[in-house]
Order: structure tokens, then C-alpha cells, then sequence
């Protein structure tokens, strides 16, 4: 029985030696490229973010994890113990600062998943370097990843965490809170604003009241609210005092012919009926002047509602990659659907939305950008974000345009722009390195290398091929 026992034994640690080891986990220094105390990208074009014509031959000079130094090569002076690097062919921007970069992909169902693992790296990976959450279904998640993120623990972008939706009765999502009238609206508010939330976004179903709560009781902490409306109209939300309004035209239910007070008209039926008018109408101009008047920025999401338009082009092969198989089943499913739809009105719309979003900046409108990782689940973070600033082009805009809406805008309307949204001496060094010339060829935003965030290097290619196949799972 011993010798049995003893060969047992013996084949058994051996079977355990033979079963394959698990490999080791890349570490968050894994994937910087790039880490010294004095950096000089030297004849690299720099486009800064105001607006401003591109300055080619340009050297920038990063030490504490600021730009100390921007201007023409050989005359800035360069530290001699500078890791020096040779950016010809390359442009440096703004690291993009997201306005509606949610943490949370769609399950089906009408459920959310957080994607603590993916999304964050692919943010930072496309260049994006500060986001506004914008919403969240699991709000102590959202503030969790920015710790772990601030922390150094995993690789992300900068958080400007939004509480919960603030959303009134009838939303059919499990996952939000219904309030309950402006008494629980304030209380929300208070409780969300002392666990770290720095954003509040509204949603379809809530009260006129109920958001004059919220808006009321955010402001009081010097905290600003959007919004994602159909109970209410953007007019109304501009006069009780909303600071900005997600997605523009495409769901202002304020044109609908059936509108009532405090309710959420049907809203395709909402979308069909703001179609139907021309941008230059009285209505929709009235509206435009109401939101300056009012100083309520909008925030442009373009790439979701591009999905939602038969003709459009599919997600590039490189951006699907990253979904899970069965992610990638649901958005071709759903890309199907659309092309089924003879009498959807989102190819109408979806111009419509473009010609407002430019009528309203024409007029004098602030407007910020992010992509919105929802929709048909085709959106996914980072690519997202670059594909809003080439359809801000298509829009209508200038390149250097739209560069400004997805920076310095968005920084301005946070209240950080003496920190970020545009390359300049003193401010943090937040900067995408992309192969070309997006001054001149937009689509060349897409070849993003290098990113900096607070002066560290992280390598682009690493962070990707780590999140292929996760988005949808984790």
C-alpha cells in the first residue's frame, strides 16, 4: 500500500508539473514607452488645441510632467540631460478630453456592463486623456477606477466622475433610481456630491421640478448638470438652468406636435417630427438663441447615431476587434435591424443633427464632444472618440475646428483649462503623438502612437492588444 500510495503521490506531482503555468500578467509599466524626468519631442508639428494654424518644426519640452518649453527647433533650448526624441513625420495635440466617455458598455436587456478593464486603457490608448463619465449605472465603480487610475495602479485617463443618472418614474432600466419627487432629488444630489461625484447628469423620465432641485443643489457645490432629455424640453431646461445638453437635436422632444408638460412623448415620434424641420425654421432658431442666451453648452455624440443610418460605413475591423464574440454578434444584429428599417428617420436626422450643431457654434454656442459607448454596441471607447472629431469635419467644420471642440472646449466647460486641453507652457503634458498631419488630413487623428498623460509615455499598440476581445466582458 505504501509503494502504491508513494507512485500515486509521485505521478500526481508530476501531472501537476506537466499542466501549463499561468503566464504573468503585464504590469501598468508594461505598457510606458516613455518615462524620464526632462523629455524634448524635437521637429515634431504641433497642433495646439485654440484653434490656432499648425506650427511645424516645433520642439516641446516636458519636465515634472509639465510643458516647460514649446517652440521652433534649435532655438528652444533643450537640457542636456533631456531624453531627446526625433518626432519628424508626427504631430503633437491636446490629449482629447471626452464630454460623454461612459465607463459602461450595452448587455441587451436593457442592462449595462461596467468595463473596468478595458475601457479606461482604450481611452488613453486613442489619445483621450480626460473624461467627463457623463452618467454612470454604477457610480462607486466609476469613482473606484479613478482612484485605482490617480493611484498609478491601472492605465487611464483623467475622471471627472458623474453620480448616478438622476432619473424621474417610467425609466424602464433596473439599474437606476427613480426618483421620487425635489425633496429626493436634493437628498441624492448631497449624497453623491460627498462620495466624490463631480458631474450630475439628468435623464428622460424626471419633473421639471425635480430637475430644478438637482441643477439648485448641484450648483450650491459649484458642481454643473447635463442632461439626456424627453420629459423635458431644451427651452425649459435652459430657463430653469441646466449647464449643458447631450446629443442636440436628435432628442429634443420640444417639436413634437403632442408634447405635454413633464412627459416623455414617444421618442421616435419626437425624432421624426424635429426631422421634418429645417435648421433655419423659427423653432429650432429660437431654441439656438435660448441655449446661448442661457450659456447652455451642447455636447456632440455623433458616432452613435451614425450606426443608426443604413448608408453610414460600418466600425472599422480594428475598433470591432476589441468587442467579445458575442458583443460582435449583438452590433452586427443590430446593424442588420438598421438596414431593415425603410422608414427610420435617423438619414434625415443624422444630417439635421450636423447642420444644428454647426448652426448653433455659427451663432455663438459652445459645443464639447464625446462618443457615447452605447447605441447597437458599435461605439466603443477611444476609436469612438476620434470618430467624433473626423465627423465634426464632415460636419462642416475645419479640422483645427474640431480638434478645439474635443480639447480646449471641453476643459473650459470642467474649469480646467489652465491644467489641460491645449499645449502651452505650464500646463500638464497631456499630449497624443499621431503619424501625419490631422491639420490638414483629419482621418490621420486615427494614427495615434504616443500618449502622454502627465508626462509619462504610454505606448498606444500595448494597450490595445490588451483590450482585444475584452470589451463587452470586463
Amino acid at each position: 500500500m505504501r509503494k502504491a500510495s508513494f507512485i500515486l503521490i509521485v505521478l500526481g506531482s508530476a501531472a501537476i508539473c506537466c499542466v501549463a503555468q499561468p503566464q504573468p500578467q503585464p504590469t501598468i509599466k508594461d505598457f510606458i514607452r516613455v518615462q524620464s524626468p526632462v523629455i524634448a519631442l524635437e521637429h515634431v508639428r504641433v497642433i495646439d488645441g485654440t484653434g490656432a494654424a499648425a506650427k511645424a518644426d516645433q520642439t516641446i519640452v516636458i519636465s515634472g510632467g509639465k510643458i516647460t518649453a514649446i517652440g521652433n527647433a534649435g532655438v528652444v533650448p533643450v537640457p542636456a540631460d533631456a531624453n531627446r526624441m526625433d518626432m519628424t513625420g508626427y504631430s503633437a495635440l491636446p490629449g482629447l478630453v471626452g464630454m460623454h466617455d461612459h465607463l459602461f458598455y450595452p448587455s441587451g436587456g436593457g442592462l449595462y456592463h461596467d468595463m473596468p478593464y478595458s475601457f479606461p486603457r482604450l481611452y488613453l490608448a486613442l489619445g483621450v486623456t480626460t473624461i467627463r463619465t457623463t452618467g454612470s449605472m454604477e457610480p462607486y465603480t466609476d469613482l473606484e477606477i479613478k482612484k485605482a487610475v490617480d493611484a498609478g495602479k491601472i492605465p487611464g485617463p483623467k475622471i471627472n466622475a458623474t453620480g448616478p443618472y438622476m432619473e424621474g418614474e417610467g425609466i424602464p432600466l433596473l439599474q437606476l433610481h427613480q426618483l421620487t419627487g425635489p425633496d429626493d432629488a436634493t437628498r441624492t444630489v448631497e449624497y453623491w456630491v460627498a462620495e466624490g461625484a463631480r458631474s450630475f447628469k439628468v435623464y428622460n423620465y424626471l419633473t421639471r421640478a425635480e430637475l430644478k432641485a438637482v441643477v439648485d443643489t448641484a450648483h450650491k457645490h459649484g458642481i454643473k448638470v447635463t442632461g439626456h432629455l424627453c420629459s423635458i424640453g431644451f427651452r425649459e431646461a435652459a430657463e430653469i438652468g441646466i449647464d449643458d445638453l447631450e446629443h442636440g437635436l436628435t432628442v429634443d422632444t420640444e417639436f413634437h406636435p403632442d408634447k405635454k408638460p413633464d412627459v416623455c412623448p414617444n421618442p421616435n415620434q419626437a425624432v421624426a417630427a424635429a426631422a421634418k424641420l429645417e435648421v433655419t425654421s423659427e423653432p429650432i432658431q429660437t431654441t439656438i438663441k435660448t441655449l446661448i442666451a442661457k450659456h447652455v453648452a451642447l455636447t456632440s455624440t455623433l458616432p452613435v447615431f451614425e450606426q443608426l443610418v443604413p448608408s453610414r460605413p460600418d466600425v472599422p475591423q480594428k475598433a470591432l476587434n476589441m468587442l467579445s464574440d458575442e458583443a460582435s454578434k449583438a452590433y452586427h444584429a443590430n446593424r442588420e435591424l438598421v438596414a431593415k428599417n425603410t422608414q427610420s428617420p435617423w438619414p434625415t436626422m443624422f444630417q439635421r443633427e450636423m447642420e444644428f450643431e454647426r448652426a448653433f457654434v455659427k451663432a455663438g454656442g459652445t459645443l464639447l464632444a464625446g462618443l457615447d459607448p452605447t447605441g447597437i454596441g458599435g461605439v466603443i471607447a477611444g476609436f469612438g472618440d476620434l470618430r467624433e472629431v473626423e465627423l465634426l469635419a464632415e460636419a462642416g467644420f475645419t479640422p483645427l475646428e474640431s480638434i478645439k471642440i474635443a480639447t480646449l472646449n471641453g476643459a473650459q466647460f470642467l474649469g480646467v483649462d489652465n491644467q489641460v486641453g491645449s499645449l502651452a507652457p505650464g500646463k500638464q503634458a497631456d499630449i497624443m503623438l499621431v503619424k501625419g498631419d490631422p491639420s490638414s488630413k483629419i482621418a490621420d487623428i486615427e494614427n495615434v502612437e504616443l500618449v502622454f498623460k502627465d508626462g509619462v509615455g504610454w505606448d498606444s499598440k500595448k494597450l490595445i492588444d490588451s483590450a482585444k476581445g475584452q470589451v463587452g466582458v470586463r
